[in-house]
């Protein structure tokens, strides 16, 4: 018998190596796609609806008198801002615009104090502290018009500050 005839060439190795090559290709191309339709189908935390949207029942839109309607007479008032003080360790910044509608809410938490939020209660997720024990997320909600952001300072008293913003 010919031994020829039963060993694989030189070319039938290469090309089969290039097949299967194309094949692991095709798998990588497919397994990429699913993953793209698969987030696709899951939206980010950006496009999804905010958990945070109101500070002790102010919303982003409201006018001046309905936000001092909730929260009482600011201890500084004015038409482009009021600040608040409920106690020694919570305050309170409201922005208005030219029509005297909010655009800006932004608590401010001096620790220790139990009304401190988290970050889990105001992104729904915790957020990772830096090495020196600060935080800080912002995240976008553009179909809900506003941001929402968590910044912790470091130190054993920290200050942290929770903002809603409108997207200008």
């Amino acid at each position: 018998m010919n031994q020829t005839l039963l060993k694989p060439s030189a070319h039938f190795r290469i090309f089969t190596v290039l097949i299967a090559a194309a094949g692991l290709l095709l798998a990588l191309h497919s397994a990429n796609v699913q993953g793209q339709r698969k987030a696709a189908a899951h939206p980010t935390a950006e496009e999804d609806s905010p958990l945070f949207h109101d500070y002790r029942g102010v919303q982003l839109g409201m006018t001046a008198d309905e936000a001092r309607k909730k929260l009482g007479d600011p201890k500084d008032k004015g038409d482009e801002q009021d600040f608040f003080v409920f106690n020694e360790t919570e305050t309170l910044q409201v922005v208005y615009d030219k029509a005297h509608k909010v655009v800006t809410i932004s608590a401010d938490f001096l620790n220790p104090s139990n009304a401190v939020l988290t970050a889990k209660q105001v992104l729904g997720a915790d957020v990772e502290a830096k090495p020196d024990g600060s935080m800080y997320k912002m995240v976008r909600y553009p179909k809900a018009g506003y941001w929402v952001s968590y910044n912790r300072t470091s130190g054993t008293s920290p200050l942290t500050s929770i903002t809603l913003q409108k997207i200008q």
